[in-house]
C-alpha cells in the first residue's frame, strides 16, 4: 500500500507534466519515455512510460493546431526493449507528412535508447478524442500509452453538456505485471496470448488477492451534464462501460460526431473511443463506473477478476467512501449497437472501385496469424524509404510484408467475410478513416449514412468497411489486439508508389532514424 501511496502522488504531481511550448497554431510537447517502478494495481514493477507516469500526461489541443512532439527516449531497464516509437492514434497524415506517422518499419525506423525525434502532425480539421501510444512491438503494454484530445471552439454538441476538461477523460486498459519480453516469449511457445492481471480506470486497479487500492474517483456536481471522453487504450481486453442509475448519450465516436444515441452500457474495443454525455441527476451520492472486461480464459491468470475493473463517480458533498451497491457488471439491457449510430453529418458513400477481401487465420498452436495466408512481418527496410528508393509494383516488395498497391482518389472497399464465432478482431486503419457499411453487430448494409471511425469490429455475422484514398503513402490497416498485430495480423496499404515519391519529402532527422537504429546492437533495438 506504501508503493501505491507514493505512486498516486507522484501521478498527483505529474498530471499534465507534459512541458508545453504553444502559439496559436502549433500544440508543442516534450515527452521523456522513461523506466519507472509504478503500482497501478498494487503490484510494483518496472515499466516504459511518458514523463514517469501511466496513463501518460494528457496532451490537450485545439483544432487547426499542428501538434508537434518531441520524443527524448530515456529508456535503460535491459528487461525491456530500449527503442521506442510514438503513435498519434487515430489523426490522418496527409500525403506530404506521412513520413512523420512513424509506424515502425511502414514509415520510419524506430528511435533508439538516448535519442529524441519530433513528430508532427496536421490533423487536418480533425477534433475528437484520440489517444498517443508506442507503436513499437506490443510494448505500450509495458505502459507507454496516453490520451489526446482536440477540442473544438465550434463544436456542434456544445449546447448538450456543462464540462468537458481533462477530468472528464476516463482511460480504461488492461494491465499486465509481467513486462513484454517474457510474455511475448511464453505467447511465442504456446501460441496462447497472454491474459491480463487487471483492468485500470484513469491508471487505477485490482487483482484478485492483491491490496484494496483506493478506487479512481471522477467527481460531479449535481445537475451538471458532463461530457466524458471514454477511451480504451487496451492491447488485448474488451471493456462494457456503464455507471450505475445513470444514463450515457453517445455523440461521438473515434472522434466523429454522430447524432445522439441514449444507451445504458457500451461496449468498446482496444482503441476504440466514445464521447458520452451523462447528466448528474441522481441523488447526492457515489455510483459505480463499471468497466468490466473480457480478454482470453480467466484460468490462465489467477490475478484476473473482472468485477473490480471499476472506479466511483462521486457528488460533490458525498462522503468519501465506496459506494453501498454491489459490484455488478452493469446493466442487463441497453447496450449500444454499432450499427445503430448515424454520423451527425453524414458523408458521401461512393461506389467502390477495387473490392479486396480479407480471409483471418491462425495458425493453431502458434503465434502466428495471416490474411489471406500471409502472415505479415516488418521489413528491415521501412515500406516508405522502399517507395522513396524506386519500389512500385507488387513484386518490388516481399511477399511477408503483405502490401497492396491501390491508386490515388479512389474508394476500396474491404469485405471481412462471417465467421464461426462472435469474437472481435478491432481492426485499425492508420491515415485514412473508414466507412462501416456492414458492421459486425446487425446483418444490414448501410450505404446511405454510415458512421466513419478508425478501429471496427471485424468477425461474427462479417464486416464490410470502405475508405478513400485521398492521401498518398503506405498506411498500416492491422488488428489492435497488439499480440495479433505482433502475430502477423496486419496489411500495407500502400497508396500510389509514384505519387508518394512526389509528395513526401523527408526531413534530415528521419533520413537519420534507420542509420541510427541499424547501427545499434540487438539488446538496445
Amino acid at each position: 500500500m506504501k508503493c501505491y501511496l507514493a505512486f498516486l502522488a507522484f501521478v498527483q504531481t505529474a498530471i499534465g507534466a507534459a512541458l508545453t511550448r504553444d502559439t496559436d497554431s502549433v500544440k508543442s510537447v516534450t515527452i521523456d519515455v522513461v523506466n519507472a517502478n509504478l503500482a497501478p494495481d498494487g503490484f510494483t514493477r518496472s515499466t516504459v512510460v511518458a514523463n514517469g507516469q501511466y496513463p501518460g500526461p494528457p496532451i490537450l489541443a485545439t483544432k487547426g493546431q499542428t501538434l508537434r512532439v518531441t520524443m527524448n527516449n530515456k529508456l535503460t531497464d535491459p528487461t525491456m526493449r530500449r527503442s521506442t516509437a510514438f503513435n498519434f492514434d487515430g489523426i490522418n497524415f496527409n500525403s506530404q507528412n506521412v513520413f512523420e506517422e512513424a509506424e515502425p518499419f511502414v514509415n520510419a525506423c524506430p528511435v533508439g535508447p538516448g535519442s529524441s525525434f519530433t513528430y508532427e502532425a496536421n490533423p487536418n480539421g480533425q477534433a475528437g478524442s484520440f489517444w498517443y501510444h508506442s507503436e513499437l512491438s506490443v510494448q505500450y503494454v509495458d505502459g507507454f500509452r496516453g490520451p489526446l484530445i482536440i477540442y473544438d471552439p465550434a463544436d456542434p454538441h456544445r449546447s448538450l453538456y456543462d464540462v468537458d476538461d481533462v477530468n472528464t477523460i476516463i482511460q480504461v486498459a488492461d494491465w499486465w505485471q509481467r513486462s513484454t519480453l517474457p510474455l511475448l516469449d511464453g505467447y511465442v511457445a504456446t501460441g496462447i496470448v497472454p491474459v491480463s492481471d487487471s483492468g485500470t480506470v484513469n491508471g487505477i486497479g485490482r487483482f484478485q488477492g492483491g491490496p484494496e487500492v483506493p478506487w479512481a474517483v471522477i467527481n460531479v456536481v449535481k445537475g451538471k451534464r458532463y461530457r466524458f471522453r471514454i477511451i480504451n487504450e487496451s492491447a488485448r481486453n474488451v471493456f462494457t462501460v456503464s455507471i450505475d442509475n445513470h444514463d450515457m448519450t453517445v455523440i461521438a465516436a473515434d472522434g466523429t460526431n454522430t447524432r445522439p444515441l441514449t444507451v445504458k452500457k457500451m461496449e468498446m474495443l482496444a482503441g476504440q473511443r466514445y464521447d458520452v454525455v451523462v447528466k448528474a441527476d441522481q441523488a447526492v451520492g457515489n455510483y459505480w463506473f463499471n468497466a468490466p472486461f473480457v480478454g482470453g480464459n480467466p484460468a490462465n491468470n489467477l490475478h484476473q477478476n473482472a468485477t473490480l475493473s471499476r472506479a466511483i463517480i462521486r457528488y460533490a458533498g458525498a462522503p468519501k467512501v465506496d459506494p453501498t451497491t454491489p459490484m455488478t457488471a452493469g446493466p442487463d439491457d441497453g447496450a449500444l449497437v454499432e450499427a445503430d449510430l448515424r454520423p451527425l453529418v453524414p458523408t458521401r458513400v461512393r461506389n467502390p472501385d477495387v473490392t479486396l477481401t480479407f480471409n483471418l487465420v491462425v495458425t493453431t498452436g502458434k503465434a502466428q496469424w495471416n490474411i489471406n495466408g500471409v502472415s505479415y512481418l516488418p521489413p528491415q527496410t521501412p515500406t516508405l524509404e522502399e517507395v522513396l528508393d524506386g519500389a512500385t509494383n507488387q513484386t518490388d516488395f516481399n511477399v511477408t510484408e503483405n502490401t497492396f498497391i491501390l491508386p490515388a482518389g479512389k474508394t476500396v472497399e474491404v469485405v471481412f467475410p462471417p465467421t464461426d464465432d462472435d469474437d472481435a478482431h478491432p481492426f485499425h486503419m492508420h491515415g485514412m478513416p473508414m466507412q462501416v457499411i456492414k458492421s459486425m453487430t446487425s446483418n444490414q448494409t448501410n450505404t446511405v449514412n454510415p458512421i466513419s471511425r478508425d478501429v471496427v469490429g471485424v468477425g461474427g455475422t462479417g464486416t464490410t468497411i470502405r475508405f478513400t484514398t485521398q492521401n498518398t503513402g503506405p498506411f498500416l490497416f492491422h488488428c489492435h489486439i497488439f499480440w495479433h498485430k505482433f502475430a502477423g495480423l496486419a496489411s500495407v496499404q500502400l497508396v500510389d508508389p509514384a505519387a508518394t515519391r512526389k509528395n513526401v519529402q523527408p526531413n534530415q532527422a528521419w533520413e537519420g532514424l534507420c542509420p541510427a537504429y541499424d547501427a545499434l546492437p540487438a539488446e538496445l533495438q
